[in-house]
């Protein structure tokens, strides 16, 4: 007898197997009807914003665990999560395009509603922070349990392993940077700047999270590595 893949076998609420497993009635249920919504790009604000933090819960998901690997010397495995974390981040960057087809004023008519929500309490970018920070320590612990010299390591012949899992932390935080500078000036393009956000922050508030690092010390050994003396033994510099 031929097998009926239309009867559902799974158990939840959905007509098919796709429903249930992916909750979709649930997940399409949760943005703002017509019969709320006072503008009809609230979707559009809602669509971006909330499949925001579904992409950054599995980037702190997939932080945690190369946490965990790196502590364990798994350095291979920890850097393809982290690769993986930096493809999420990347994601949720491209995704801010969309509000950019947000004109300013209808944004204001948008915010009446938003009450004294920000999204300095995104909860995904709460657990960026707090992973992130976990993983910068066990990043710092490694290279002192290991007495590993940074500049050393940036020269031919260094592990390999380490190397990668250092590249790989470098574009984590060029990932997160790279949004927050997305972020900002999208929020100078909406909102304008000198303005005040929802819970009273100023806009340039955003504009001095862009310089965060959660691995300083990667970035500062390129300064160390940068040659700015003369390069030939007649002291002249030759080009540019």
């Amino acid at each position: 007898m031929a097998r009926d893949y239309s009867i559902p076998v799974l158990e939840g609420a959905g007509d098919n197997d796709y429903a249930r497993y992916m909750r979709t009635d649930e997940l399409l249920s949760l943005q703002r009807g017509p019969e709320l919504a006072i503008h009809r790009d609230e979707l559009l604000f809602q669509v971006v914003h909330q499949s925001t933090e579904l992409w950054l819960k599995l980037a702190v998901a997939e932080l945690a665990e190369a946490t965990g690997l790196l502590r364990a010397g798994s350095l291979p495995a920890a850097a393809a999560l982290v690769d993986r974390a930096c493809l999420a981040v990347r994601l949720v960057t491209d995704q801010l395009d969309m509000l950019r087809h947000l004109p300013p004023h209808d944004f204001q008519t948008i915010r009446s509603v938003l009450g004294n929500g920000s999204g300095f309490e995104s909860p995904g970018w709460r657990g960026i922070r707090a992973a992130g920070t976990e993983l910068g320590a066990a990043w710092s612990d490694l290279i002192e349990e290991r007495g590993v010299d940074l500049v050393e390591l940036y020269r031919p012949g260094a592990d390999p392993f380490l190397y990668r899992l250092a590249e790989a932390l470098v574009s984590w935080d060029e990932r997160v940077s790279l949004w927050r500078v997305n972020h900002y000036t999208l929020a100078l393009r909406v909102i304008g700047a000198g303005t005040i956000g929802t819970q009273g922050t100023p806009v340039e508030m955003l504009q001095r999270l862009i310089n965060h690092r959660f691995f300083p010390d990667l970035w500062d050994v390129r300064s160390a590595l940068t040659w700015t003396g003369p390069r030939y033994a007649d002291d002249r510099v030759m080009g540019p």
